[in-house]
């Protein structure tokens, strides 16, 4: 395998939605990716914004690395320009290698697969089970909605502002990616996540 920088793990829909703004999003991640020599872990399909940060990134000159249960080989249609292509059997397995192979999380604009993502690995920051960075990208408002509820749920008592600090919200790419990336590096950790989720 060859030498990367930094390895972040981006989750993000497997369509591409109606507003070409995410589109957009998508594109500037990977480029943004591949122009710091660093490396894509996403979840290994090609269409939808999920292949826009791939193909994106592999044309910047990154490395991409995709992750995918054979169940949904067929349906999200597997990557096979990944430079490595793992089909796993389970999404358990799937997003722990996901988890393993990453320096930090991004989420972009998605569905309920992309929240599940996002919510078990800030679950698991939260429990101590790993201590890398996690952002989320609110391309054009797209996670305003629910970023107002988790205040609502901070205020009735059910969340801690502490929680709310776990994750890092922007919305420029450039500027949200550079922070986790040197946020990654200082939080640095050797934790076998496999082994503890």
């Amino acid at each position: 395998m060859a030498d990367v920088a930094f390895s972040i793990c981006v989750y993000l829909g497997s369509r591409p939605g109606n507003n070409p703004s995410f589109t957009e999003a998508a594109t500037a991640v990977g480029h943004w990716i591949g122009r710091h020599g660093g490396q894509l872990v996403y979840g290994g399909g090609r269409s939808g914004l999920m292949g826009t940060v791939a193909e994106a990134t592999r044309v910047a000159g990154g490395r991409v690395v995709g992750i995918i249960p054979q169940a949904l080989v067929d349906k999200e249609l597997a990557n096979h320009f990944c430079d490595e292509l793992h089909i796993v059997q389970t999404m358990h397995e799937r997003k722990a290698m996901m988890a393993e192979r990453s320096d930090a999380f991004v989420a972009l604009p998605g569905g309920i697969g992309t929240l599940e993502e996002l919510f078990e690995v800030w679950t698991w920051r939260q429990l101590g089970y790993h201590d890398k960075p996690i952002g989320l990208l609110d391309t054009d408002g797209y996670y305003g909605g629910m970023l107002g509820f988790l205040r609502h749920a901070v205020h009735g008592g059910l969340m801690g502002e502490w929680q709310m600090g776990l994750i890092r919200v922007g919305t420029e790419p450039d500027a949200l990616l550079t922070a986790l990336v040197q946020d990654a590096g200082a939080n640095a950790s050797a934790i076998p996540l496999r082994s503890v989720i």
